[in-house]
């Protein structure tokens, strides 16, 4: 097979949750401890991080490959789903994994996928892992699928553990409580391996507190450890001071950073990657300030991050996000309540396996609605998309594609609005 063959092939043959939703979902690990296997188990090849939680862990994922890559580490990073190639979710020092390796991986073992019948999230786990061992990375920066304790990913033993925040989302297969979620999410904590949490939340603290303990390994709170102060925001960079609150060496140096990612949440998520550099620090690794900082003001160059708060275009402003459930849509709304504008165009399409009626209530109902469907199984008809936000107050006509509607909205766009398109990672990967 060449390589849109075998692209095919992986579409048709596993399941893809991405494409179809929970039936793909394989709440077990042995497909790919079995996978892993038969390629002489790269997991255990080469050192890893491991990045999960609710929001921000794309982000965290990629801010922390650009800092170990400026730092001259040869840098894995496996992240998903992918915007527009298969391919972003396996990448070395920014460079995605060759179409050929892809091709030869999947014919050197479809017999065997036939055989352990992997879902596309497990085959897709140990073609990265095998990639990344193959090519003898320093480390790599490994972001969680889905939950955490149950993912295809959770058979590293990584240096740090990461888990960015609890939010509500997958709640058909996490749990229908926060702390439910937050149970399946600290499934990553390792026995002895720091564990780093972006937020502390109240209501899932004692969670992680519990897990970590019982582990025996050392636990950080981000959101505790730094202040972090906006000094400068525009459309293509926002300029924060970060400085680390008291400890009982008592350092408090004020630190300035330049970001490319302009999205307010990523203010979050810049405490967790500080944190995580100190216990890398720690364990050896030579990362400097000046390389954080030529990291972080060139994350989309050097990892080729796209969506986050992404401006498509300034005639008339269009900017697009990939937030997608209530605290995501949250953060989304600050962003757009930081903008200077006239009338909010918003071009929203959404999967049909989600409780939206939270989201719909929370976005503007003064905004003019653009509505559509994500090219996706798993869309869900813009009609009745349509009918729902109705329900909601919240007005617009139905297009018949996301780039009808993003038309639409740029077309009726006069000088001063703002055109937003979001609600879904599928909508905003037909518009980048």
């Amino acid at each position: 097979m060449n390589y849109p063959e075998t692209l095919n092939y992986l579409y048709s043959q596993l399941p893809m949750f991405t494409r179809v939703g929970s039936s793909a979902y394989k709440a077990d690990l042995t497909n790919t401890l079995a996978l892993c296997a038969l390629v002489d188990n790269p997991q255990d090849k080469f050192k890893s991080i491991h990045v999960g939680g609710t929001n921000g862990k794309g982000s965290t994922s990629h801010m922390l490959a650009a800092v170990l890559q400026t730092a001259g580490y040869k840098t894995g990073l496996y992240t998903s789903p992918h915007l527009r190639d298969f391919r972003e979710r396996i990448r070395i020092n920014g460079e995605m994994m060759p179409q050929q390796a892809i091709v030869d991986f999947v014919a050197d073992h479809q017999a065997n996928f036939e055989t352990i019948e992997p879902s596309f999230f497990e085959m897709t786990v140990a073609l990265a892992f095998d990639h990344f061992a193959k090519n003898n990375v320093d480390i790599a920066i490994i972001e969680v699928g889905l939950g955490g304790r149950l993912d295809s990913t959770n058979i590293i033993t990584p240096l740090v553990s990461i888990i960015t925040n609890i939010g509500w989302d997958h709640m058909n297969l996490l749990g229908n409580t926060l702390p439910l979620i937050a149970g399946e999410k600290a499934g990553i904590i390792k026995p002895n391996i720091p564990v780093i949490v972006g937020e502390y939340q109240r209501v899932v603290a004692p969670i992680f507190e519990q897990k970590a303990e019982q582990e025996h390994s050392p636990l950080t709170f981000a959101s505790e450890r730094w202040d972090i102060e906006v000094v400068t925001k525009s459309d293509n960079f926002l300029k924060v001071n970060a400085t680390p609150k008291p400890t009982t060496d008592n350092r408090q140096q004020t630190t300035e950073y330049q970001l490319d990612l302009t999205g307010s949440y990523q203010l979050k998520n810049v405490k967790t990657v500080l944190t995580t550099v100190e216990e890398l620090r720690k364990q050896g690794f030579n990362i400097t300030d000046g390389h954080v900082q030529t990291a972080l003001k060139n994350v989309q160059g050097i990892t080729g991050l796209q969506g986050r708060w992404q401006t498509l275009s300034t005639n008339p402003l269009t900017i697009c996000d990939t937030g997608h459930n209530p605290e995501g849509i949250q953060e989304v709304l600050k962003n757009i309540a930081s903008v200077k504008y006239n009338q909010l165009h918003f071009v929203i399409g959404v999967v049909n396996d989600k409780d939206i009626s939270k989201i719909l209530t929370m976005l503007p109902q003064d905004a003019s609605y653009y509505f559509c469907r994500p090219d996706i199984p798993r869309g869900l008809d813009a009609l009745n998309l349509q009918l729902q936000a109705h329900e909601a107050g919240l007005k617009g006509e139905v297009y018949a594609s996301v780039k009808e509607a993003l038309a639409a909205a740029q077309a009726a766009a006069i000088n001063n609005d703002l055109v937003f398109v979001g609600g879904s990672t599928f909508v905003v990967a037909e518009v980048v």
